[in-house]
């Protein structure tokens, strides 16, 4: 019984998938804050141009072609934009928890400044000819 117990208390880490665009240097910096501060390594990521996240997004019923945005895969469950972004710096814990305050602003407000950030990522922090290439520390956390 008490085994049954310990089994129903244990908490399962979240499973947390990034998908980024990987020539973006902005979304490349947002990774790289991530894999600093995810201390558990719980947070895997994928680029939005390789063919894994073309499947998942796909396995969710997601449109892949008009996709210019960062996507959250949570507990199976995607989240876009701002959303994204809040629950996914909300998982890094410690400080980090903080930022969930800004969930409760309407999301028509946070996508309307995610909107502007996005669609001059490019402008704001230029792009690559290639996609990131991970180092070999953090190498495992890609799903390839």
């Amino acid at each position: 019984m008490y085994s049954l117990l310990c089994k129903l208390e244990m908490k399962k880490d979240k499973e947390i998938i990034v998908l980024f665009d990987g020539v973006c240097i902005l979304c490349n910096g947002f990774v790289n804050f991530i894999v600093k501060r995810d201390k558990k390594a719980i947070i895997k990521f994928a680029t939005l141009q390789s063919s894994v996240t073309k499947n998942i997004l796909e396995a969710h019923h997601f449109d892949t072609y008009s996709i210019n945005t960062l996507v959250a895969l949570i507990d199976n469950v995607i989240y876009t934009k701002s959303t994204a972004v809040i629950l996914v710096v909300k998982e890094l814990g410690g400080f980090w928890k903080a930022i969930y305050i800004f969930y409760f602003i309407p999301k028509f407000i946070r996508d309307f400044f995610y909107a502007i950030v996005s669609k001059n990522r490019y402008f704001f922090g230029g792009k690559k000819d290639t996609c990131m290439i991970p180092s070999k520390e953090i190498a495992t956390r890609f799903i390839q």
